[in-house]
């Protein structure tokens, strides 16, 4: 069996920073993950690089900002042609060139053509769906396809399009994924694992919509789709602990962006927005800079090397996986990446980078700067832009961005206004600019 640490990672999608129990949502809907907190570190400020989940994924598997990588927005339907470009080096490549065994088990959505598939991309496994959304139990993509009326089949394994008709897709995903892992004994692996939930549309088997049947309909739904998914990774800690790979596997949880207000949520005929999921307090929800819209759960665990039961306050981007990851498993740095190596911030050895953190979206620019957090012609979600044009706010005395303090702090909202502009505006003229 190989020395190198493995690395799991399992994305969730849509999954707000109050849904797991952890984080103080539901009691009862995310056991296992509460149990990897409790086995590592969980980080209360660490950030998607985007607020939905194309440059969102981008910047994860890349480690670069997603204007960087290409990906700036949400890539469209199953019959797309764009993707995330092939010249761009993801995690999975770097770890194969170290040897590595590499799979998917989940969902891409960084391009459906065969050149931006995941095998192009350094994976030597794949199942899953390639574009953003399908129904949990037929495995057809719906949105944005004639209004419904030219529905398209999306599940892979590997390049092969594979039928699994009633199959709750979360539980096929798992099963792929354990799979993956009891079969590498030889070879360290890196096994990501996106699951498409708690995505739309609102699926649950019905013994999992049972168990939070006190809930109201809306909740009870999202907490059955967040526990299956959960269930799932008890699972994959389990082949872990199975094989003998958990005390050197470092495993990393989190999510895309923040939870969906889209009415296309629950079907229900209404125009009335989706508050299954939770953004924990904070304002805004996906597709939004606040902190609602990005400020995701993140847990790293890795008992060889990273303590337990311990909560890092330090902010941290999820362009910070691929250095941080690499640097635990004792890999060379890359030097295509954006993000910075943080794990002596997580093993509490040093305190948090002193850095801007900066996002675009849209015409949104954001920056975090210490406390402070300056958003640019700030949205609330997808549809609600607020009149304002620049927000700016302490995070330590308003976590909820609920007071904008611009004319307050004028020459700060300034500053940091004209330091966003400048970031974004070096970003465009360079590399990947599109």
């Amino acid at each position: 069996m190989s020395t190198a640490p493995n690395i799991v990672v399992v994305y969730a999608d849509d999954l707000g920073y109050g849904d797991l129990g952890c984080y103080g949502g539901e009691a009862g809907v995310s056991p296992h993950l509460d149990a990897l907190a409790e086995s590592g570190v969980r980080a209360t400020s660490w950030y998607s690089n985007a607020p939905v989940c194309s440059p969102s994924r981008a910047a994860l598997l890349t480690g670069r900002h997603p204007v960087n990588t290409g990906v700036t927005q949400i890539l469209g339907g199953a019959r797309r042609t764009t993707g995330l470009p092939t010249e761009q080096t993801t995690v999975a490549s770097m770890l194969r060139e170290h040897g590595y065994a590499t799979g998917l088990f989940g969902k891409w959505h960084l391009g459906v053509a065969p050149e931006y598939r995941p095998r192009a991309h350094g994976f030597d496994r794949f199942f899953g769906i390639l574009a953003g959304c399908v129904d949990y139990y037929s495995h057809i993509f719906y949105w944005g396809q004639a209004g419904g009326t030219n529905p398209v089949h999306d599940l892979w394994d590997d390049d092969e399009e594979v039928w699994h008709n009633g199959e709750y897709l979360t539980s096929l995903i798992t099963e792929r994924a354990v799979e993956f892992i009891e079969q590498q004994q030889d070879r360290p692996f890196f096994c990501y694992v996106p699951y498409n939930a708690p995505h739309y549309p609102m699926h649950a088997p019905p013994e999992y919509l049972e168990r939070f049947a006190h809930l109201s309909p809306d909740r009870q739904t999202m907490a059955a789709m967040i526990a299956a998914m959960d269930d799932g990774v008890g699972e994959i800690l389990a082949a872990l602990d199975r094989t003998g790979q958990r005390e050197n596997t470092i495993v990393v949880f989190s999510s895309d962006n923040g939870p969906s207000t889209e009415t296309r949520n629950w079907l229900d005929g209404t125009e009335d927005r989706y508050y299954g999921g939770t953004a924990g307090g904070f304002r805004g929800h996906k597709g939004s800079l606040f902190e609602g819209g990005i400020r995701e759960p993140f847990l790293i665990s890795y008992p060889a090397a990273l303590p337990a039961g311990v909560v890092c306050d330090g902010p941290a981007q999820m362009s910070d996986v691929v250095p941080t990851v690499l640097a635990l498993a004792g890999l060379p740095a890359a030097s295509t990446v954006d993000g910075q190596d943080v794990s002596a911030m997580l093993r509490g050895e040093s305190e948090a980078p002193s850095r801007p953190l900066y996002w675009s979206h849209a015409d949104q620019l954001a920056v975090r700067e210490g406390d402070w957090k300056l958003v640019l012609n700030p949205w609330l979600d997808f549809d609600r832009q607020l009149d304002t044009k620049v927000h700016l706010a302490n995070l330590a005395e308003d976590p909820s961005e609920s007071v904008d303090l611009t004319a307050a702090e004028p020459e700060l909202a300034d500053r940091l206004a004209t330091g966003v502009r400048e970031w974004y505006a070096g970003l465009r003229a360079g590399p990947g600019s599109d």
